[in-house]
């Protein structure tokens, strides 16, 4: 028996000794952490917003099995907070899509959730009317026509059914039950509404694909209303993805059980400590990149060597060689060659381990 087949759904419950402490603990974690982050001034700030948000779209789709170009994700979310950080790539319509589902949950989160702001972010995400290969109902509840709502796992023949959702004919009721409860005034803390959240929604999974997506924008609208702030310095789909397996191992136990969801509180809210004390690192590297340009400002550097070292402090994957220099700058490889011995008489640039065609250059922090 799934937990919507329960007579008492969707009434859940948790029993509150069990989650005081973790709940107060995570809670205190929240206003340390704005705390710290107000008090590194505007632009470092604007930055840690750039960064984590970055990191929360691509984890998201991360976590689906979608990979998003990091680039191309920044330059939109850039593009759309106004920040200014050179030459913005072009953005695919994935890209675009999911980031405005995410800005408008953590940028509105005080605006009512309601079906039509949900089928917008559903037709943001599936712009071509397709998941893949295949025609999906966008912007609209589903309605089974291609056989039940299931998770599935494993290869054909062998299918292993992780959930089965409510029926079709049942949706539109429940997302009204959800939606009433999502938008009524607070009874309880707001970390435990966002666990709740997600929990509810992704259990009714009411589209015919990008419910865990949604689910997480929820959760994370939600989250941004605990805090009243627009401003996310944490992902909590980052974490998420770290934790993949046992996210999905926690949501079929859950969703296999009775009413009382304390487990998945929790899971949730253990999840959302790590996910803020990860923020330890992102503040890290902001304070680093702020205490780099700082050295950096005193010397005549180019358009190409500026934008070739903000890619390598915004966390550039694998080793930077003079080619591939020359290719993220659009220019020769004589003028690579001289950009990077320029940066290493200045300090800025090293080489890093090995020699030959193993020649790599790394930042001086």
């Amino acid at each position: 028996m799934y937990i919507w087949e329960q007579p008492d759904w969707p009434n859940l419950t948790w029993q509150d000794a069990g989650i005081s402490t973790p709940l107060a603990a995570v809670r205190h974690d929240q206003g340390r952490l704005i705390g710290r982050m107000e008090a590194l001034g505007f632009k470092l700030r604007e930055e840690a917003v750039l960064q984590t948000l970055t990191q929360d779209v691509v984890k998201t789709s991360e976590i689906e099995g979608e990979q998003l170009d990091a680039t191309q994700v920044r330059s939109s979310l850039a593009r759309r907070l106004g920040i200014d950080i050179g030459a913005l790539p072009p953005t695919d319509r994935n890209v675009e899509g999911i980031v405005e589902v995410m800005l408008d949950a953590t940028r509105n989160y005080q605006a009512a959730l309601t079906d039509e702001r949900l089928f917008g972010w559903h037709a943001a995400l599936f712009p071509t009317g397709r998941s893949g290969m295949t025609k999906i109902i966008v912007g609209g509840w589903r309605d089974d026509s291609t056989g039940p709502m299931q998770v599935i796992s494993g290869p054909y023949g062998k299918e292993r059914v992780h959930y089965s959702a409510p029926p079709a004919p049942r949706v539109t009721a429940e997302m009204k039950a959800f939606l009433t409860w999502f938008n009524a005034p607070l009874t309880t803390d707001p970390v435990i509404k966002a666990a709740l959240a997600h929990l509810w929604f992704v259990t009714i999974h009411p589209f015919e694909d990008g419910n865990g997506r949604i689910a997480r924008a929820i959760a994370d609208l939600a989250l941004a209303r605990s805090e009243e702030s627009p401003q996310r310095f944490y992902s909590m789909s980052a974490q998420i993805r770290a934790e993949r397996k046992t996210y999905y191992d926690q949501l079929e136990r859950t969703q296999k059980g009775a009413t009382d969801v304390t487990s998945w509180m929790l899971w949730f809210i253990d999840c959302l400590s790590r996910a803020i004390h990860g923020a330890d690192e992102v503040l890290a590297a902001i304070v680093a990149k702020g205490q780099f340009w700082e050295r950096a400002g005193a010397f005549a550097l180019n358009e190409r060597q500026i934008k070739v070292l903000n890619r390598l402090l915004d966390g550039f994957e694998g080793k930077m060689t003079s080619s591939k220099w020359a290719a993220i700058a659009k220019c020769s490889q004589d003028s690579a060659t001289r950009d990077i011995a320029a940066l290493l008489d200045l300090g800025l640039l090293r080489k890093g381990e090995g020699g030959g065609r193993s020649t790599h250059y790394e930042l001086v922090l």
